[in-house]
């Protein structure tokens, strides 16, 4: 139990004893400003409303029933009704202790675990990775690791784009550049490249455009020679994903692909479904649902396409039979879609269809979690500067190098090798930091020298501060492991450090909720800065300080340490020892 949910447990049982209802909440939030208290009840102006008497004084009754001893060394009542609560420093110190040595820190698990599908990254096979699947790649998978590590049960799913009209056009490109060898294989080094040759192909000639139609046929209709193709690009094409996906430290891999034509053999027993339970009807010889549920302003209903009028599918179609699968087979309890807010319309289509079809009841939490673009210094869409797609692994190349410069700049003296290591660590963390710490669903501005900036809310910055702690422990010859004895907050510093630490249960149960990754980098910006004035007002290793004042310090760095590493873990980030 952390702190929030102790006080809220307390003091809910002192507003029951002053007969407020049930329902009512305490409304328990950590004091932000300076006389607030270290956390505040807001409950009782609320309550006060709701039975007609005066908020202070129904404050002043529930402080009264309220059992806070050893927990809080003062409560007093402010404002119209505020009941600030301020924690008792041998408390602190004792909770701060079991987290040091804990092996979770004192992280609690899921009570109810959920098997919860996560939909992130998804791939155009015909394409290169590029930028605009960052977003998805890296917020899916930082919720993916958190999630995991509170103990649910977690399914990746990336749903790539491997079906569709375009392969029978990439097939006839690839089958024309193998010729009769069809065993050799495409090293296919330039996926754009690629693409953009077999369309112009396919533009420019009649004859290979007939020829990769009928691909298509064939491919849709089962053809072993057609599927050995689209196989072999396929493998090719996933080969390159999964480069980006560890170079990036993603936790996604073939294991998890689920592409498009996963589901090729569910479509059309799906919409025969949807016209048998009068969902779908012909309309203009496609299958259409109409939803009156997503209605426009005039009250016309909203049309979904299912089966078009030549008989093929659509996405709406994939993605419904994606939902059913992850619901009937994967069993499902939450299902999460890091898709781009354009998509907003489609996902709410696919996720009503799938209610009123009876493929979702409303135990299942169906989420879109949109995310906004990744904008240039422009404020238009990140692109090269010819105006070209920004490739993935170019940008990603890019910023090692520019950490590379970065780190021999700050530290002169380490070797070519650990500059190499260091190097790349330093700068996709900071790529992966910048995107993951704005709020999810703004637009950002892609900035090479503010992301690899060692000042301010960077990745960089909270690496360094890891290394500081870790550099503490080396200078004093200490394993942190060693260390035993009770901790002390005797210093403002070192309390309000305390208190931040022992919050982080609480912050990643709110990303967890929200699916908000930045609220975790918010936190460790503030831990790292709240350790950087503990160590400039709090001595250490002087050789005034007691043995007993040193470890209890050395634990709170330890701790420090712990959560600074285990947080970018979660965020897929990898710090280092020195730097």
């Amino acid at each position: 139990m952390n702190i929030r949910e102790l006080l809220n447990e307390r003091v809910l049982k002192a507003m029951h004893a002053c007969g407020v209802p049930d329902h009512l909440p305490a409304l328990i939030a950590p004091g932000k400003k300076a006389g607030f208290g270290d956390y505040q009840a807001n409950g009782a102006m609320g309550a006060a409303k709701a039975l007609g008497t005066n908020p202070r004084e129904l404050a002043a009754r529930i402080v009264e029933q309220l059992d806070l001893q050893g927990i809080a060394e003062k409560i007093e009542i402010a404002g119209p009704g505020f009941i600030n609560i301020d924690l008792d420093p041998d408390w602190l110190g004792q909770q701060v202790a079991v987290a040091e040595r804990d092996d979770r820190m004192g992280l609690a698990t899921a009570a109810q675990p959920q098997t919860v599908v996560i939909d992130y990254s998804g791939p155009n096979l015909a394409k290169e990775m590029h930028v605009g699947h960052l977003r998805s790649t890296i917020i899916g998978d930082a919720l993916a690791r958190l999630l995991e590590h509170q103990g649910n049960r977690v399914i990746r799913q990336n749903h790539v784009g491997d079906w569709g009209t375009q392969f029978g056009m990439l097939i006839a490109e690839l089958e024309e550049q193998l010729g009769a060898d069809r065993e050799a294989g495409m090293a296919l080094k330039d996926l754009e490249v690629f693409y953009q040759q077999a369309k112009k192909h396919f533009d420019d000639d009649a004859a290979f455009a007939d020829k990769a139609r009928n691909y298509v046929v064939r491919l849709q209709s089962g053809d072993p020679a057609i599927l050995a193709l689209w196989q072999q690009f396929k493998e090719v094409s996933l080969h390159h994903s999964s480069e980006i996906y560890q170079q990036l430290n993603v936790t996604l891999t073939d294991d998890d692909v689920r592409g498009e034509s996963f589901y090729n053999e569910e479509l059309a027993p799906l919409v025969t479904d949807l016209q048998q339970k009068n969902l779908a009807a012909e309309n203009d010889g496609a299958q259409v649902v109409f939803l009156q549920e997503l209605a426009d302003k005039e009250g016309n209903p909203s049309p979904v396409i299912i089966r078009k009028q030549g008989g093929g599918f659509l996405y709406a179609t994939t993605d419904l039979a994606a939902l059913k699968y992850r619901v009937e087979a994967l069993k499902a309890n939450r299902i999460m879609y890091f898709i781009d807010a354009r998509q907003s319309l489609h996902m709410q289509q696919v996720f009503t269809i799938a209610r009123k079809a009876g493929y979702v009841d409303n135990t299942v939490s169906l989420e879109h979690l949109a995310f906004g673009t990744m904008m240039g210094s422009d404020g238009k869409p990140f692109k090269t500067r010819t105006g070209g797609t920004v490739k993935l692994a170019e940008l990603l190349e890019e910023a090692i190098e520019r950490a590379t410069a970065v780190v021999s700049e700050k530290n002169s003296e380490l070797g070519a090798e650990e500059i190499k290591a260091i190097a790349r660590k330093v700068g996709i963390g900071a790529v992966k930091y910048a995107d993951l710490s704005k709020t999810r669903t703004n637009d950002y501005l892609f900035n090479w020298d503010s992301m690899l900036s060692f000042e301010g809310n960077t990745a960089p910055y909270l690496q360094y501060a890891y290394t500081r702690v870790q550099s503490i422990f080396r200078k004093a010859e200490i394993d942190p492991a060693s260390l035993s004895g009770d901790i002390s907050i005797g210093t403002l510093q070192e309390k309000v450090l305390a208190i931040r630490l022992l919050q982080f249960g609480e912050t990643l149960d709110q990303v967890a909720r929200e699916a908000l990754p930045h609220l975790l980098c918010t936190y460790l910006y503030d831990v790292a800065s709240l350790y950087m004035s503990f160590y400039e007002a709090c001595p250490i290793l002087k050789s005034d300080v007691s043995p007993e004042l040193r470890n209890s310090r050395l634990r709170l760095c330890h701790l420090v340490a712990r959560t600074l590493q285990q947080g970018l873990d979660l965020l897929g980030i990898e710090v280092m020892e020195k730097m």
